[in-house]
């Protein structure tokens, strides 16, 4: 989903259904383009490495820590999770879609 182009709730669901709350703990990052991404954080990279390893990145929420139920088929249903995600990416992409640094959107939605 790209959020430049009016994403709807119902496609960032599909991004978190795609997932395993079990394969590991996940990043929800968005690049230059506003293209919004969940993936999977190896173990062996901590938070600071996943963001010099992914230039494109223009900001990131905190990680959905593994086991936790943030990603997976249960969290893409839950209609106010979802919500509450969509409505951070929509208030926060605006602001820090032009600064050149990695925003750190520091809350659990």
């Amino acid at each position: 989903m790209n959020l430049n182009n009016q994403p709807t709730p119902e496609q960032l669901a599909k991004l978190f259904a795609t997932r395993k709350d079990t394969h590991g703990s996940h990043i929800l990052w968005i690049s230059e383009c506003g293209e919004v991404h969940l993936d999977n954080l190896a173990p062996e990279l901590g938070e600071k490495e996943f963001e010099k390893r992914t230039p494109s990145m223009r900001a990131r929420l905190r990680t959905y820590h593994r086991g936790k139920g943030y990603v997976g088929k249960k969290a893409a249903a839950d209609k106010d999770f979802i919500g509450r995600v969509y409505q951070t990416l929509q208030q926060e992409w605006p602001a820090v879609r032009s600064n050149p640094e990695v925003a750190y959107i520091d809350r659990y939605c």
